[in-house]
């Protein structure tokens, strides 16, 4: 056969390699004709394509079977990597087509510990499913939900603020500081989030009934903030029981505090939601409902 010298500059084609492969991993065009669905002819004329383009013989017939060359010893080895390659490419492709993105958002005081623990099992049982967590203000990842950026909410609210798919009453308590308490100052200093954040109005108004007088002494939108401002004597504030720490002295009914339990938690998703999105719900119910939150 006579091959002509051609411009090494093509684009291989897979299909050419693939045959080429093929024949020399069964050493016969007839046993790969039948692996790859096609006729002894056409893989022949594969053959002789692919050695037009390179410009060299790349596989002979021996006594009893088909062998690559030289030059086909060098081509397989990179016909087989870039065959690979593709094939890893359409794998990829494949997962991400069927992959999914689920946008949770969660208060502050929520992240860590066993909710943590809960995200990191349901990726590993959901492989294919991409979580996003924005931890935030409750007020900010309500705007965020009725704007679509998440697909899921926890949120903390007042009761019977919004309907969601589940809710559980979201347990308060007061605390000051362990080193140096603020209480009995007057007025008494009140660490908050800010103007419209939750719990500000209710400590106001129970410091108000009590007939002592207040003042903010210190305000801030991250939870660590409020809670290392208790801590370093800044005021008392009312949090959450997981967000109280070792720093912190908790206050109640001796020192004539009300308990304030007008609050509730409530996870939010759309009907229509994806199914990971309300198997991560179902995930994030077990969780309220063991109060491992």
């Amino acid at each position: 056969m006579s091959i002509s010298v051609k411009s090494n500059s093509s684009l291989f084609d897979l299909d050419l390699l693939r045959a080429v492969v093929v024949v020399a991993d069964c050493g016969s065009f007839t046993t790969a004709a039948a692996r790859l669905h096609s006729t002894q002819s056409t893989i022949s004329q594969k053959v002789r394509r692919l050695e037009d383009m390179v410009g060299h013989r790349l596989l002979v017939r021996g006594n009893r079977d088909v062998l690559p060359t030289d030059a086909g010893q060098t081509l397989l080895g990179y016909a087989r990597h870039m065959l690979a390659l593709n094939d890893q490419m359409l794998q990829a492709l494949a997962g991400a087509m069927v992959g999914v993105t689920v946008r949770l958002g969660v208060p502050e005081d929520f992240v860590g510990g066993r909710t943590t623990n809960a995200l990191s099992a349901f990726s590993r049982q959901h492989p294919q499913v991409k979580l996003e967590v924005t931890s935030g203000l409750c007020r900010d990842l309500s705007q965020a939900y009725d704007n679509g950026e998440l697909d899921l909410v926890l949120l903390k609210q007042r009761r019977n603020s919004r309907e969601g798919v589940a809710c559980w009453p979201e347990r308060l308590q007061w605390i000051d500081s362990a080193r140096v308490p603020a209480f009995e100052l007057d007025p008494v200093p009140l660490v908050t989030f800010p103007p419209r954040g939750l719990y500000r109005e209710d400590m106001i108004n129970a410091i108000e009934g009590m007939g002592r007088r207040w003042r903010i002494s210190f305000t801030s939108s991250s939870l660590s903030g409020i809670q290392a401002a208790v801590a370093d004597g800044m005021g008392i504030s009312l949090l959450p029981p997981r967000a109280a720490t070792g720093e912190h002295r908790v206050l109640g009914p001796e020192q004539g505090l009300p308990e304030v339990d007008s609050y509730e938690i409530v996870i939010v998703h759309k009907p229509t939601a994806d199914r990971m999105v309300k198997d991560l719900a179902g995930v994030m119910s077990q969780l309220l409902a063991a109060g491992g939150i």
